[in-house]
This record gives C-alpha cells, sequence and structure tokens, in this order.
C-alpha cells in the first residue's frame, strides 16, 4: 500500500486490480477507483500501464501464469504411478500457492460478458485437460480413455469448488481411496494415501 508521495508499483496496481475482480467482477476493475484505494494519485499507473485494457491483459497473463501453468507443471512431475500422479494434480487445489480458485472463478465470470476472455478461457481449459491426457497416457491409458478420464477428475474438480461444498479435510481425505481409484481405474495404495493425506494436513495447519 503506498500514500502521499509514494509511487504504488507495478504490483501493487495488479493486486489491487485483482482484487477487485475477485470481489465484485471487471466492471469494478477502475483506474480511479484502484487509485483511491492504494492511496496515489492515477498518474502514478501510467508509469506502468498505456490504460485500463494494458492493466486488464495483464490480470489475463497473470491468471494463466498462476492458474493454467500450475496445472500443466504438476500434471507433468514425474510420478512412480498414476494415483501419485493424480495426486499432484490435486495438490493445485489444496494449496494456495499453486492455484487461486477465486480468481479462477471472476475471470470465468468475465468470460461471459466478453468474447475474448472467453477464448482465452477456453484455451486454457484446454491446456490443462491436454495435459491431463498426457499425463494419463504416460501411465499406460489409450488416448481414448485418457481423453475421458481427463475430463472426468478435470470437470469434476471445478464443480466441486463452484458448488462450494463444505466439508472438513478430514471427511474429504476420508474420500480419497475411492476418488483415486474411480478417477483412475486402480486402487490407491495405503502409503500413497497417506502420503497425500499429510500434505493436506500440512496446507490445513498454515
Amino acid at each position: 500500500m503506498a500514500d502521499g508521495h509514494i509511487k504504488a508499483t507495478r504490483e501493487d496496481w495488479l493486486n489491487a486490480a485483482q482484487g477487485a475482480l475477485v470481489r465484485e467482477g471487471v466492471d469494478t476493475v477502475k483506474v480511479l477507483a484502484l487509485a483511491s484505494e492504494l492511496g496515489v494519485s492515477r498518474s502514478s499507473f501510467y508509469w506502468y500501464f498505456t490504460n485500463r485494457d494494458e492493466l486488464l491483459a495483464a490480470l489475463l497473463d497473470h491468471w494463466e501464469e498462476r492458474n493454467t501453468r500450475s496445472i500443466t507443471s504438476q500434471c507433468g512431475l514425474e510420478a512412480g504411478c498414476i494415483n501419485e500422479a493424480a495426486c499432484n494434480f490435486f495438490r493445485c487445489f489444496i494449496d494456495p500457492g499453486l492455484f487461486d480458485r477465486g480468481l479462477d472463478f471472476a475471470v470465468r465470470a468475465w468470460a461471459r460478458q466478453d468474447a475474448e476472455v472467453r477464448a482465452r478461457v477456453d484455451a486454457a481449459d484446454q491446456a490443462r485437460l491436454a495435459a491431463l491426457e498426457a499425463m494419463f497416457m504416460r501411465h499406460g491409458c489409450g488416448a481414448v480413455e485418457a481423453d475421458w478420464r481427463a475430463r472426468m477428475i478435470y470437470f469434476m474438480q471445478l464443480g466441486y469448488h463452484a458448488l462450494e461444498v463444505q466439508e472438513t479435510m478430514e471427511v474429504r481425505m476420508g474420500r480419497l481411496p475411492g476418488y483415486l481409484e474411480g478417477f483412475t481405474g486402480q486402487v490407491p495404495s495405503q502409503d500413497i494415501v497417506d502420503w497425500f493425506t499429510a500434505i493436506s494436513a500440512q496446507h490445513l495447519e498454515g
């Protein structure tokens, strides 16, 4: 946060814009309102951005880097079995450092009123699904099976958060063996279940 004669940084502007987008939608991402929130004059904005459209483009770039890159990277990690690989994907949704759920849904809401943003969202979904398909294929699935398994696990995960399911992490982890078997077609070992449960507990405590 900046005030007085201190100039806000580019990151300050992006953080303020992201906060407004997530809280109230893209129509509230306005230079004057953000300047007031940051406690600076609007002239500070033009050190970093030519106009509001450039700020919005930077927000979309940040969303892709934060969320889509995380999913594709996690799906590409080496794993000893398909259930370990699936847990690497699930990790995006328990580690807020990897994936920002609020930002993802805010961008999807924005896409409903902007065809160019809709195209970016569609491309991001395709990239995420392609990474999941490749993950399944590395662990023995054929192309057709990898296609439908990728969609099962991805659409379920997004829907899980869109519905704002209220349950404790203990309850969720209790369902983990069944989820993994359903999504991968293979019964997970107890070691995999224990490993991912421990990871989840670390993030819950954090």
